[in-house]
């Protein structure tokens, strides 16, 4: 069952970045595989929301009644707004994965932004919708024909993670990570510690502090030692 996600939680993973959060999840001992998927384009927007997952697979493997253009389009219909839509291809590379018409679709349907495990295409679609797309490249070539819908709004992987609807997606210029929604609260108020404490750091060499001397005293080498 997808829980809802208030706007104070998103605000505050606005606030941190994926290096932040990463340092968390290490912290709570709960797997963050790198995803090696990004922004697409330089000045993409962050993006954080709760995930809208989509499979697609091999045509043989797939639903012959719907295609991957009805099945991502109902995917994007079904999403709340501010979901983000999370695209499982299974990481190929060969074939566009997300397209513009769906990307104006997903803008018009309030989505906060799409993540992609495979490359995707209509970059500058994007660019001017102002729409946040993460993927691990970008291709011309069409998914049409190529691959079919498997399912929609079911668990999902991106990499080696597993993602279930309403898991917490965030995306910025250091990656994507998945935040397991029984663990946002938790997994946010670690990535503040651990940004509060760099900022501290940060703050005190500028100040003339001994770099060394900053780091043993916040114990920076302990910080991401699994909490009690």
């Amino acid at each position: 069952m997808r829980r809802p996600v208030s706007k104070a939680i998103i605000h505050g993973y606005m606030a941190v970045s994926t290096s932040n959060v990463s340092d968390a999840l290490d912290r709570l001992g709960i797997p963050c595989e790198p995803t090696h998927i990004g922004a697409l384009w330089e000045g993409c927007k962050k993006v954080v929301g709760p995930a809208m997952t989509l499979t697609l697979a091999p045509l043989e493997n797939s639903h012959k009644e719907i295609t991957t253009v009805v099945g991502t389009l109902q995917a994007i219909m079904d999403a709340q707004p501010g979901d983000v839509l999370v695209i499982d291809v299974g990481g190929r590379m060969d074939l566009n994965t997300f397209g513009g018409v769906a990307g104006a679709t997903s803008l018009h349907y309030g989505l906060a932004g799409v993540v992609c495990d495979g490359v995707a295409r209509d970059i500058d679609e994007y660019k001017t919708l102002g729409l946040p797309v993460f993927g691990k490249g970008f291709i011309h070539q069409s998914v049409r024909g190529r691959v079919g819908y498997v399912s929609h709004d079911t668990e999902a992987r991106l990499g080696t993670n597993i993602v279930r609807p309403g898991d917490l997606i965030v995306g910025d210029e250091n990656g994507v990570v998945v935040v397991p929604h029984e663990q946002i609260e938790a997994v946010l108020k670690i990535a503040r510690f651990v940004k509060d404490t760099e900022d501290g750091v940060i703050a005190a060499i500028r100040a003339g502090g001994d770099p060394i001397e900053v780091h043993q005293k916040v114990k920076y080498d302990d910080m991401l030692k699994r909490s009690a």
